[in-house]
């Protein structure tokens, strides 16, 4: 019978987080990972299936919070309500700011990664345009409410980890979520172009 290992899914992605940063993602190896957190590469696929996934490893965590906080929000809020109370309860999740530059560094120099991310963020996307239809917004309007959330989540994230900024990535959001909104009800007049 193996030895209970205390906290060793943090343990593995913290030493999987390092590695990447010092080594790169592709001259890492599962062994090396498991043997930076003391543990074995047995242990590593109990949690993980492969090296990629350590880096993922928050997505469903993250996709329950979004969706029910979208799923919570009173009925005769507006989609995109919905949609911001959603992004204010994961914004409290992200606390760690030197992590997420690291991991987003990480994904950034490797296109399989970047090629993870995206689909994470299209997983997010369905998900919470499900829960919009199940608050009886039809189509179109769930998936382009959906869209717009994870564009304001990305953009809001990607000014979070940058060097000098100090706010808080609920105020980025925010604050991307109020740039959305003037940019749709402007009517067009701030760089306007023809359309068809």
């Amino acid at each position: 019978m193996g030895r209970w290992e205390p906290n060793a899914r943090e343990r593995l992605a913290k030493a999987a987080l390092d590695l990447y940063s010092e080594r790169g993602y592709e001259q890492t190896t599962v062994a090396e990972i498991a043997g930076r957190a003391g543990l074995t590469e047995r242990t590593y696929f109990r949690h993980y299936a492969d090296k990629r996934e350590v880096l993922f490893g928050g997505s469903d965590v993250l996709r329950e919070l979004f969706v029910t906080a979208v799923a919570e929000t009173p009925g005769s809020a507006a989609p995109i309500d919905a949609v911001a109370a959603g992004l204010e309860t994961v914004a409290a999740e992200f606390v760690d700011r030197e992590h997420s530059r690291k991991r987003q560094s990480v994904i950034a120099a490797n296109a399989e990664l970047q090629e993870r991310e995206l689909i994470k963020l299209a997983s997010l996307s369905a998900a919470l345009a499900e829960a919009l239809r199940g608050r009886g917004i039809g189509e179109p309007a769930a998936s382009l409410t959906a869209e717009a959330g994870i564009a304001v989540f990305k953009i809001g994230f990607e000014r979070w980890i940058v060097a000098a900024e100090e706010r808080t990535l609920a105020e980025l959001m925010r604050e991307s979520l109020v740039e959305l909104r003037t940019a749709v009800t402007a009517g067009g007049q701030v760089g306007e172009t023809a359309v068809m």
